[in-house]
C-alpha cells in the first residue's frame, strides 16, 4: 500500500529544492487560470450590461409602427405613412390576449430652447402608460394628468440630457422652454437611464399626446400616431399578443387576405434573445481562447517533469533499491505535477481577480466575478497537472532499479 503522506513530503521537498524551476513551471498555469478568470469576468459583465440595457428599455415590449410611405418611388422609411391611430391602441388593449398596457406615441425631432440655449432633441407625444411601459421614472416634479391630455396642455417632462444642455445647474421645474416655436412649462424631470449603443435614452422631451397631435406636429389624419407600444404580460404571452394584434389591426384596416400588412410589429424578446446569445457566444469564445493557455501550461509541466525524471534517475534507483515500488514513484511525480498546477491555479485566481477589477475600474466596464468560474478554473488546473504529469510519472515508475543506479 502506498504511503501517501510520506510520498507527499518527498514530492514537496523535491519541489522546494528547485524553487526557481518550480515557479517558472507554474507560470504557464498562472497565466492560463488568470486569463480564464479575466475573460469570464468580462464576458459575464457584458451579459449583465446587455440585460440591464434591455430592461431599461422595457421588458416584453411589442413595437407597432405604421407603414412606409413612398414619394416618387422612394421609400420614406417605416412609420412615414399614418396607418395607426389611438383607436387602434384602444382596440388592442380591449381585445388582444396577454396585453398588460398599451401606449400610442407620436414623435419627431425638434429644436428645444431656453434663454440663449438650444438643443436638437427627440420630442414624444405620449399618454401616461408610456412611462410605465418603457420604465421611465419621475425624478422631480410630477407626471402628466388626465386633464393635461384632455386639454392638450402645453406641459413637458424632460430627460437628464436635455435638462443639462438647456439648464445646466439651474432647477428646471416650472421653467418655460420652447419646442419649435411653442412654449411649454417643465412640470417634471426623468430619472436617467443612460445610453444603449448609440441611443441616449435621456435625450428626449415628453409632451401630452393630444398636444403633440394638435399643436406641435400636426396631422391630416386626426388621431393618427407613429407607433403603438404594447407591454405583454410575460415573455411567454408576447407571441400570443403579437398574433392577436396582427389580426385586430388587419380587421380594423380592412385588409384582404392577399394584401400585405400596412404596419410592422417588432418583438423585443426576439432582439433580446439574439443579443444574449451573441454575448454568451462571445464569452465562451474568450474563455476557450484563454483555456489554450492552460493547455500550454500543462505542456510546460510535462516537459519539466520529463527533465526532472532524467536528472533524478539515480535518486529513483536508490528509492527502488530500498523498497519503493513503482506505484510510489509514480505517485511522487504525479503529486509534484499536481502541486505545481494547484499552486499556479491559486496564484492565477488571485491575479485574474485583481486584473479583472483593474480593467473594470480603468475602462468603466461592468465586471462580474462569480464562484463557479473560479472553482472551474481551479479544478481544471488540477486536471491539467494530473493529465500532463501522468506520462513523466509513468515513465519514472518503469525505470529498472539496477540501470537507474548505474545512471550518470
Amino acid at each position: 500500500m502506498i504511503d501517501f503522506k510520506s510520498t507527499l513530503k518527498i514530492a514537496l521537498k523535491s519541489l522546494e529544492v528547485n524553487k526557481m524551476r518550480s515557479a517558472l513551471t507554474s507560470l504557464g498555469i498562472i497565466i492560463g487560470v488568470g486569463a480564464v478568470i479575466v475573460m469570464l469576468a468580462i464576458g459575464s459583465g457584458a451579459n449583465k450590461t446587455v440585460q440591464q440595457n434591455m430592461e431599461s428599455m422595457g421588458s416584453n415590449i411589442l413595437t407597432i409602427r405604421s407603414a412606409t410611405a413612398k414619394t416618387g418611388g422612394v421609400s420614406m422609411g417605416m412609420g412615414s405613412k399614418p396607418t395607426l391611430s389611438v383607436k387602434d391602441a384602444e382596440a388592442i388593449l380591449k381585445n388582444a390576449r396577454g396585453v398588460e398596457a398599451v401606449a400610442p406615441v407620436m414623435n419627431s425631432s425638434k429644436q428645444a430652447m431656453y434663454g440663449n440655449q438650444n438643443w436638437q432633441t427627440s420630442v414624444y407625444g405620449i399618454t401616461t402608460p408610456y412611462l410605465y411601459v418603457k420604465n421611465y421614472e419621475i425624478k422631480d416634479g410630477r407626471a402628466f394628468t388626465k386633464d393635461d391630455d384632455t386639454n392638450a396642455a402645453k406641459v413637458a417632462l424632460i430627460g437628464s440630457t436635455v435638462e443639462t444642455e438647456l439648464f445646466g445647474d439651474v432647477n428646471s421645474i416650472g421653467k418655460t422652454i420652447r419646442v419649435g416655436n411653442i412654449p411649454f412649462k417643465v412640470i417634471g424631470t426623468l430619472v436617467s437611464k443612460g445610453t444603449v449603443g448609440p441611443m441616449d435614452q435621456d435625450d428626449l422631451i415628453f409632451i401630452p399626446l393630444t398636444t403633440a397631435q394638435r399643436k406641435v406636429f400636426g396631422t391630416d389624419f386626426p388621431g393618427s400616431v407613429n407607433q403603438i407600444i404594447v407591454k405583454a404580460d410575460s415573455l411567454e404571452t408576447s407571441e400570443i399578443a403579437q398574433s392577436d394584434i396582427a389580426d385586430i389591426l388587419r380587421r380594423r384596416h380592412n385588409l384582404g387576405k392577399t394584401q400585405e400588412n400596412d404596419f410592422e410589429i417588432r418583438n423585443s424578446a426576439e432582439f433580446q434573445e439574439k443579443m444574449k446569445s451573441t454575448v454568451r457566444t462571445f464569452a465562451i469564445l474568450l474563455a476557450s481562447i484563454a483555456s489554450v493557455s492552460l493547455v500550454v501550461g500543462g505542456i510546460g509541466i510535462m516537459n519539466i517533469m520529463l527533465v526532472s525524471v532524467t536528472e533524478r534517475t539515480k535518486e529513483i534507483g536508490i528509492r527502488m533499491a530500498i523498497g519503493a515500488r513503482a506505484g510510489d514513484i509514480r505517485m511522487q511525480f504525479l503529486i509534484e505535477a499536481l502541486v505545481l498546477s494547484l499552486i499556479g491555479g491559486l496564484i492565477g485566481i488571485v491575479a485574474g481577480i485583481v486584473i479583472a477589477l483593474l480593467i473594470g475600474f480603468a475602462f468603466g466596464t461592468s465586471i462580474v466575478i462569480s464562484l463557479a468560474p473560479i472553482l472551474m478554473s481551479f479544478g481544471f488546473s488540477g486536471l491539467v497537472g494530473i493529465g500532463f504529469g501522468y506520462y513523466p510519472a509513468y515513465k519514472a515508475s518503469l525505470l529498472n532499479p539496477i540501470d537507474a543506479l548505474r545512471y550518470e
